[in-house]
């Protein structure tokens, strides 16, 4: 399923070793979900979405969404015909939701609690 664009979870302590550096003293991540080469890393402190770029993947864009700057969150759970979940992030400023897709073997609902954790602080 991943070859067609949808989430799929990766071990957090794998993600905090990959992507220390991204990371500010003491930031620990708490899931993170790998979308083909791209990443969305769930910390305690921000939502990071690693962005691979072009054919080689050598570059890359490191976009860094603190959980204040989210105004609100969807989530559509998997349906029978519609095996995928889905997570829409607005972000304040911005009319426009970031999206994302999971697989049926995501937990969507331990999704929307990391944000509700986060976002509600």
């Amino acid at each position: 399923m991943a070859l067609f664009g949808n989430a799929h979870t990766i071990d957090p302590g794998k993600a905090q070793n990959e992507y220390a550096r991204l990371l500010g003293h003491g930031e620990q991540v708490h899931a993170a979900y790998l979308l083909i080469r791209d990443t969305m890393l769930f910390t305690d402190r921000r939502l990071i979405m690693v962005d691979k770029q072009g054919i080689t993947g050598k570059k890359v864009e490191y976009h860094s969404v603190p959980y204040r700057s989210i105004t609100h969150f969807a989530v559509e759970t998997a349906g029978h015909f519609d095996l995928d979940a889905e997570l829409k992030i607005w972000i304040s400023s911005n009319q426009v939701p970031l999206q994302k897709t999971f697989t049926k073997g995501v937990d969507i609902y331990e999704v929307q609690a990391i944000l509700t954790q986060f976002v509600a602080r």
